[in-house]
């Protein structure tokens, strides 16, 4: 045979036997070898396309007290946990001291979703009639305690005629304390805080200053304020989850815009996805989530706090997905009995559609609204 025709021959050959190594590879992995990576093609392809999927706002702008009751938001925050849900959507913190403020924010525009206390949220509802907020998960239970002056209280009793500190009038730990009060048979005007015990609405950041000082006998605060007081010679005299059936009792819930909600629930999902993780991931690795904790609040701040402080304080903090609605029913109820609010309608209040959604994706129980959610 001639060279040229002998080249032809083996070149149609090469080319035959290049056209049929896809189908040889196909057919291996047919009969099984190869097969797991094929089976496991479309879901990497589906991951990837899901990992590059845009949202649909650039942005989302959360809000947080530097509380340790606040603890989803901090460690949420300082690990990532929460941006990682959001596909490039970027979180825009914004650090809050008082929930009357962040509710502003809220209903202003210039805040999406906030970590706040159930009293602000439920001012806020009832103010907006329904309009401008929902709730949409919890996130911690516990953390609040009442700390006196040994020397001057020594049972509970002993508060008659004390000077006791609450961060703000109407506030969460305001009405838990008025109502506490109340049902010693004693009497206060919620409006001036005057009456068989001096209630003082006094800021966080102030009341250890004003304890050290003796300008009041003690509070009724969260942590870490209550921790402070207790390094400054304070004695813890009560924990209020001692006054609650069972042991809970909502400090922080997740709240939303009904506006934001509406117009960006794929955002508002990835943001529970981050705080449903990051609270799994601080039941898990406690030491670790607690140092975490410290140093968002110490970026905060620019200092974080001693460990006869954090020690103490972290382990009062319950961090749940759970909302304890109807313990919200109830300090309700407490606001109404201290003449703080009118008899409010929470119908609707809460939509815990999304975060039910992402708790049964994982595995996890569903939460109640208690019958105060959205229809």
């Amino acid at each position: 045979m001639p060279a040229t025709a002998t080249a032809r021959t083996t070149l149609r050959r090469g080319i035959v036997a290049a056209a049929a190594l896809p189908l040889l590879i196909g057919a291996l992995a047919s009969c099984g070898y190869g097969s797991e990576a094929k089976k496991d093609e479309p879901k990497a392809a589906d991951a990837a396309a899901d990992a590059g999927k845009k949202l649909s706002a650039a942005e989302v702008r959360i809000g947080y007290f530097p509380n340790l009751t606040h603890a989803t938001a901090l460690v949420g925050l300082q690990e990532g946990l929460i941006e990682k849900e959001l596909n490039g959507t970027k979180v825009k913190p914004q650090s809050f001291n008082a929930g009357p403020s962040e509710i502003e924010a809220l209903n202003g525009g210039s805040l999406d979703i906030g970590f706040i206390g159930p009293s602000p949220s439920i001012n806020g509802y009832v103010k907006s009639k329904g309009s401008n907020l929902r709730i949409i998960s919890g996130s911690a239970s516990g953390g609040v305690k009442l700390v006196v002056n040994p020397d001057k209280i020594k049972t509970l009793d002993d508060l008659k005629g004390k000077k006791i500190a609450t961060p703000q009038k109407g506030n969460t730990q305001d009405v838990a304390f008025l109502n506490w009060i109340s049902e010693k048979g004693w009497t206060v005007d919620p409006e001036s805080g005057k009456g068989d015990v001096s209630v003082v609405r006094t800021d966080n950041k102030v009341t250890p200053d004003a304890f050290k000082q003796g300008s009041i006998d003690g509070a009724w605060v969260p942590e870490p304020t209550a921790s402070k007081l207790v390094s400054d010679g304070g004695s813890v005299l009560l924990d209020e989850t001692a006054l609650w059936p069972d042991k809970k009792f909502v400090i922080t819930n997740i709240i939303v815009s009904q506006k934001f909600l509406k117009e960006h629930p794929d955002v508002v999902e990835a943001v529970l996805k981050g705080t449903v993780k990051t609270n799994e991931w601080i039941n898990a690795n406690p030491d670790k989530a607690k140092a975490s904790a410290n140093a968002k609040l110490q970026a905060d701040s620019g200092k974080a706090l001693d460990a006869k402080v954090i020690d103490p304080a972290w382990p009062s903090i319950a961090i749940t997905d759970d909302p304890l609605a109807a313990t919200l029913k109830t300090q309700s109820e407490w606001a109404v009995k201290a003449k703080l609010i009118e008899q409010p309608d929470l119908a609707g209040i809460y939509d815990l559609t999304l975060l039910n959604k992402v708790l049964k994706a994982t595995g996890k129980p569903e939460v109640s609204d208690a019958g105060l959610g959205t229809k």
